[in-house]
């Protein structure tokens, strides 16, 4: 089988290309000829550092999607493929495949997603898939489909406890400011980072000791202001900035801590602005899966991966943040009760149930 992938933000190396190249190493491990259509300078292997996806099999080849194609060359092209995948950043493109797959990671709203050309265009395509039951609400609402849910992969066997020490993590992008011009406000999809660092100052200055904040991601240059303000609020606190960490040193600091902190959301309308949410909570899978408690906010889809007081808490105010962090910390026994538990309930987002799942909408 001839299968071809597409994403626009490939080299953002984030949680939709993990998403998108999971399948493409998965199915290309099956023994498929599996292509990606991006201009290949060097990414392939930076994809494989950052992300720990096995690539070998996988080809990169000319983007058939980029601006300079028409619509022609497209279908010249895409013809040729059995199956292909197709990430959108809330278009709909035209697709020639034999089976066509649609993929929606964020809740796109008012894109216009039920005009005449679009429903054209949905006809070519088998199914529409997104990555949780919050982000399927707003698409099919956006779109008019049955968008069906294919959570995505968490690499729950890599991730394992390690030697535990009072620490504290977040992982997620370092995204700096806009301007808006009703003030300053943050862009989509923010981590909110700076929201964790406030709370714990405070908890520190409250009798808090012995514990460090660990903040890790991804940040590109554009953003090297915004990490230096995250670093002056940070500054004579035991709080550590990760920027561009491998993947093997992203292994060993979740395995090293305690807790999972999440704040992406906070201080938004998840109705009037579901592209500000975790439209799943990847890391957060991740987290659980090396044995950290998860403490994550009460949106988005969060909510689909944790329990509260079951596998770890969910909060909506930061004084739910510091009870819940606080209610770990002064019992070991509860921690270890719920750490236990993530681990275990982590493993319903693992590599191999979303290959399944994946075999599954390929054969229909």
């Amino acid at each position: 089988m001839k299968v071809g992938l597409y994403t626009p933000y490939l080299d953002t190396l984030g949680g939709g290309e993990r998403y998108i190249l999971t399948i493409a190493s998965h199915l290309s491990e099956q023994g498929h000829q599996v292509d990606v259509f991006w201009d290949e300078t060097g990414l392939k292997k930076r994809l494989t550092e950052r992300l720990g996806i096995k690539l070998d099999k996988v080809n990169f080849v000319e983007n058939i999607f980029s601006s300079n194609k028409n619509l022609s060359q497209k279908w010249q092209k895409t013809r040729e493929y059995d199956v292909i995948f197709f990430l959108s950043d809330g278009s709909v493109p035209f697709l020639f495949g034999k089976r066509n797959f649609l993929l929606f990671l964020v809740p796109f709203t008012k894109v216009n997603g039920r005009s005449l050309l679009n429903r054209a265009k949905l006809k070519r395509f088998h199914q529409v898939v997104t990555i949780s039951k919050f982000n399927k609400k707003f698409i099919d609402q956006e779109y008019g489909v049955k968008s069906q849910v294919i959570y995505p992969p968490a690499m729950v066997e890599v991730f394992k406890p390690g030697e535990k020490e009072n620490v504290i993590i977040s992982v997620g992008r370092f995204v700096k400011p806009i301007k808006h011009q009703k003030g300053l406000i943050r862009p989509l999809h923010s981590k909110k980072q700076e929201i964790l660092i406030e709370v714990f100052k405070k908890m520190c200055d409250q009798g808090l000791k012995n514990w460090r904040l660990i903040l890790a991601g991804g940040a590109v240059k554009e953003d090297k202001n915004y990490v230096e303000r995250l670093k002056k609020l940070a500054k004579s606190y035991p709080i550590e900035l990760k920027t561009n960490i491998e993947f093997a040193d992203l292994k060993k600091y979740y395995g090293k801590a305690k807790i999972y902190w999440h704040a992406t959301g906070f201080g938004e309308d998840e109705q009037k602005h579901p592209e500000r949410m975790e439209h799943f909570g990847i890391t957060t899978v991740e987290a659980m899966s090396a044995g950290c408690v998860p403490i994550v906010i009460n949106k988005g889809g969060q909510p689909e991966i944790v329990t509260d007081k079951v596998d770890g808490f969910l909060w909506k105010t930061k004084t739910d943040l510091v009870k819940a962090t606080l209610q770990l910390i002064k019992s070991p026994k509860l921690w270890q009760k719920l750490s236990s538990q993530a681990i275990k309930d982590s493993r319903q987002f693992s590599e191999k149930v979303f290959n399944q799942k994946i075999n599954e909408i390929i054969k229909k």
